[in-house]
């Protein structure tokens, strides 16, 4: 293979400090971003003055509860693991122009498999982690792959079959730790045995580097950074994720080019269930967690990892510093209510960022509508449809 000569380095050069130029739309949208983030920090602000809070306070309490010391690191990475694998698998279905929004019951779901494994079968050493592991990804994929079968066979909505299966799974989990099949002989004082069942057998719990109270580092943290940057190579670099991608942008021309646009979503949904189911997964077998399967397992890890991917609109790498944002306010929004703070407050404050996140945009968009400008970026020649063919 022959070396490129100066002239092609330098264009190659030229093209990626083109790409690096943000353009005017992207002045105007980092421009939007600064000034919604500082309205929501402000609104944010002015709410807790008026609940009784002090706003120094209470971010001196965030900052102590998820980044002061390192119990508090070691809380925000075992927060950040679920909740970057979710985005990532919402990221996925997403560039296919599919929205899962019911990764709260894929997580519980991914729970039930593997507790189930867990406690059913008797594997040696950390092949019983192993496959505990793989059966919350499958039975998240499985609970999100019924979505796309009742889009397939009877054109039940994805985003409403998401959603409403969410609930399902929450009963479904509430009924299974409560009977024999996960729950301990025990009872408690009450007479009634408590919603939980048996604890994981020590061998298959996750690892980590380190030894908690001190810095500890998981494995799924991990396998998380690895599932993103998977991701992120697969929708680039290989041919299904360009397929993936341009069922997203245009399923009508993916058609054309024999890609079968239904099979497709419905993979990619399935895949995102596996991802959330995952995340349920590392959440039970995690070195600090209960390790029993319970009906609040998920603790609202899916709605959080979707956010995470709005924010970081669909790009997995990106997702990566903003599941570490989220994790840390959980971390220290669960120090902050122990201060007597509403746990609430962090909800409200995480809204806020988002909106100040995902607005801009349509705020860009809004304002070049109005001003009557065409985009500064010029559009892409037209493809012709036998070369998207040759291309797929």
């Amino acid at each position: 293979m022959s070396r490129p000569t100066s002239r092609e380095a330098d264009d190659l050069g030229r093209r990626f400090l083109m790409r690096l130029r943000p353009g005017r739309d992207g002045w105007l949208t980092a421009g939007f971003t600064v000034v919604l983030v500082a309205v929501a920090l402000g609104a944010s602000a002015l709410l807790l003055t008026l609940t009784g809070a002090s706003p120094v306070a209470s971010l001196s309490a965030i900052w102590t509860g998820s980044l002061a010391n390192t119990t508090g690191w070691t809380t925000t990475l075992l927060n950040a693991a679920p909740l970057l694998l979710v985005a990532v698998g919402a990221t996925l279905c997403a560039s296919a122009g599919t929205f899962n929004i019911g990764q709260e019951g894929q997580v519980l779901i991914g729970g039930l498999f593997g507790a189930w494994v867990g406690l059913r079968l008797a594997l040696p050493g950390p092949m019983l982690m192993v496959v505990v592991m793989v059966a919350a990804a499958v039975g998240g994929g499985l609970w999100a792959a019924l979505s796309a079968l009742m889009h397939r066979f009877r054109g039940v909505n994805v985003v409403v079959s998401t959603l409403l299966m969410t609930f399902l799974a929450l009963q479904l989990v509430t009924f299974a730790v409560s009977t024999p099949w996960l729950q301990e002989s025990a009872q408690g004082s009450s007479g009634i045995a408590d919603a939980q069942s048996n604890p994981l057998p020590a061998n298959a719990l996750l690892g980590g580097l380190g030894q908690y109270p001190a810095l500890q580092v998981n494995a799924g943290l991990f396998l998380a950074l690895l599932a993103a940057v998977g991701v992120a190579l697969v929708l680039s670099r290989s041919r299904w994720g360009f397929r993936v991608r341009m069922v997203g942008l245009n399923p009508l021309t993916a058609q054309h080019t024999g890609v079968r646009v239904a099979a497709l979503g419905g993979l990619t949904l399935a895949l995102s269930g596996a991802f959330a189911g995952l995340a349920g997964g590392l959440l039970l077998a995690s070195p600090v967690s209960p390790n029993r399967l319970q009906a609040g397992l998920s603790d609202n890890v899916g709605w959080d990892g979707l956010l995470v991917a709005l924010v970081a609109r669909n790009q997995p790498l990106v997702a990566i510093p903003v599941a570490f944002a989220f994790a840390a306010l959980r971390a220290g929004g669960d120090f902050l209510s122990a201060t007597g703070v509403p746990y609430y407050l962090v909800d409200i404050v995480k809204a806020l960022l988002v909106l100040a996140f995902v607005a801009p945009p349509l705020l860009v968009g809004r304002f070049r509508g109005r001003r009557g400008a065409a985009p500064s970026t010029p559009s892409a020649p037209p493809v012709v449809t036998t070369q998207l063919k040759a291309a797929v």
